[in-house]
């Protein structure tokens, strides 16, 4: 009894009878994810990747088949992409509950990537290191419960208009996985 006593008064929530369990770990971080960005039609016209680089995370597409023009591109919030419209995608993937756009004194939004410009021969590409962006499948990371996804939009961003750069509509969209 004496011995039950002196361990109740070493340990804050008193004695136990069973061991506590094993801790519960979330999973680790993926290494990379992949997105195939389809049109309306689902012709895959791009290819987006992202991966962690120290405490960055570095978005990649690359574009091929696209008319030629200048494209916004933004990486968007839910990993899904229903078409016509692409609107299951929801909004810029935003954790930290900014304005939109390089330009906009209240921005950016972590999802908010360079220009897309395709040249004549239907090839583009952006790359792009976000900082204090993660791979980590927890809340406000980039692959949450949700996921996300990667969309091209039909007009350039403006770079300042909230919430999308006044891009106009979304185009291709793909699920990062």
């Amino acid at each position: 009894m004496r011995h039950w006593a002196c361990l109740a008064a070493l340990t804050p929530l008193g004695c136990a009878s069973t061991p506590p369990g094993p801790e519960v770990l979330s999973p680790p971080a993926p290494a990379a994810a992949t997105a195939s960005l389809r049109d309306v039609a689902g012709r895959t016209v791009a290819e987006g990747r992202l991966s962690q680089v120290g405490d960055s995370l570095r978005v990649q597409l690359q574009a091929s088949g696209m008319r030629p023009g200048t494209y916004g591109a933004h990486v968007h919030a839910v990993g899904r992409c229903d078409a016509p419209d692409f609107a299951s995608a929801g909004p810029h993937w935003n954790p930290t509950g900014q304005q939109h756009g390089k330009n906009n004194p209240q921005g950016m939004h972590r999802g908010d990537l360079p220009n897309l410009s395709v040249g004549t021969d239907g090839r583009g590409s952006i790359e792009i290191n976000i900082p204090g962006g993660s791979m980590a499948r927890d809340d406000g990371r980039i692959l949450d419960a949700d996921g996300s996804a990667i969309v091209i939009h039909e007009r350039p961003d403006d770079y300042r208009t909230d919430p999308s750069g006044n891009s106009g509509a979304r185009i291709a969209c793909g699920v990062f996985r």
